[in-house]
């Protein structure tokens, strides 16, 4: 077995249950086909790489499963009763678009009736506090958008307001918390909010050294690349060599730079390719601001963020690792 082999089945393995049930299981051969599009100098290489990151930043159901568990019963938020605690909760199914929330209410009601044998529809008659449940926070703006909704319209003059993900972008979660305090001040109400997360991932731009996400330290010498970047607005911030990130992530500076390199020339080629890409589907994902794109590399058992670089999801003519359900 050669060692490119290992490397496609071990990145099968890892991401075996994304979208299960709604697509075929990835296989070797699938995980082939997608870095087949690449140059053959760098496959094996970006295989590797690959290969330790979404160890780290992959979510299987199981892992998704495991932390919300752990949630039910943590003391710090459920106290020395959690299932009476839970019972007074009431779940906010208030997301404007896409059925993230929606499915992993499913999920947290399922867990909830394992642990206490309380049906989630049955809590919060009479709520002092809140539960916003999403997989991911990215820049913020969903939530942002529902939770200042919600303040504007049904929110009680006072509450608090857990707010549960798998992951969040620090960025995105300074950007929400400060909204949604802007709305309830303007709202005249008193609404506060916790924040629960199995990781927490650095993208913002004052740490841009010690990210956690795709931040090039340099142009490739590539045309559509060059083209791209000189048709931004402003110039991208790019990231000093030698930090594998707070989370380790990568496997090395010479790893992280490969595939930052890499999946940046492949975006811009995809966009080439791709004419009806609106203009905030970057090459390292879609972001609002100019930039080279929003750069996260978490992808969960339910679907591929498109915060993650376009070599990762985007459709046909390109071939994705990682077929994404849109909104």
């Amino acid at each position: 077995m050669t060692k490119r082999t290992d490397l496609l089945d071990s990145i099968a393995d890892t991401i075996v249950d994304y979208r299960a049930g709604k697509i075929e299981a990835p296989t070797s051969e699938h995980v082939d086909a997608w870095i087949s599009q690449f140059p053959a100098d760098v496959q094996e290489p970006m295989l590797r790489e690959l290969d330790h990151v979404l160890k780290r930043t992959y979510f299987r159901r199981q892992a998704v499963e495991d932390f919300l568990s752990s949630l039910i019963t943590t003391k710090k938020l459920a106290g020395d009763s959690p299932c009476a605690f839970w019972v007074d909760v009431r779940f906010l199914d208030i997301q404007s678009g896409g059925n993230s929330q929606h499915e992993m209410l499913q999920m947290f009601g399922a867990v909830l009736k394992k642990e206490c044998d309380v049906e989630i529809n049955n809590c919060g008659d009479d709520p002092g506090t809140y539960l916003y449940l999403d997989d991911a926070v990215f820049s913020g703006n969903r939530i942002r958008s529902d939770i200042t909704s919600w303040i504007q319209s049904d929110a009680p003059q006072d509450a608090k307001v857990h707010v549960v993900t798998i992951a969040l972008h620090r960025g995105g979660q300074w950007y929400a918390r400060r909204k949604i305090e802007e709305a309830a001040k303007a709202a005249g109400k008193r609404i506060a909010t916790g924040w629960w997360r199995c990781i927490e991932i650095e993208d913002r731009k004052a740490y841009v050294n010690s990210s956690d996400v795709l931040r090039p330290t340099s142009i490739p010498d590539d045309e559509l690349t060059e083209e791209y970047v000189n048709g931004m607005a402003h110039s991208p911030v790019l990231r000093k060599r030698g930090s594998v990130g707070e989370n380790k992530f990568f496997s090395s500076e010479e790893g992280r730079h490969l595939l930052e390199q890499e999946f940046l020339k492949a975006g811009t080629r995809i966009r080439s390719m791709c004419p009806y890409f609106n203009v905030y589907q970057r090459p390292l994902g879609n972001m609002v601001l100019d930039t080279l794109g929003f750069g996260s590399l978490l992808v969960t058992f339910r679907n591929c963020p498109n915060s993650c670089p376009l070599a990762f999801w985007a459709g046909d003519p390109w071939y994705p690792l990682f077929p994404r359900k849109t909104n």
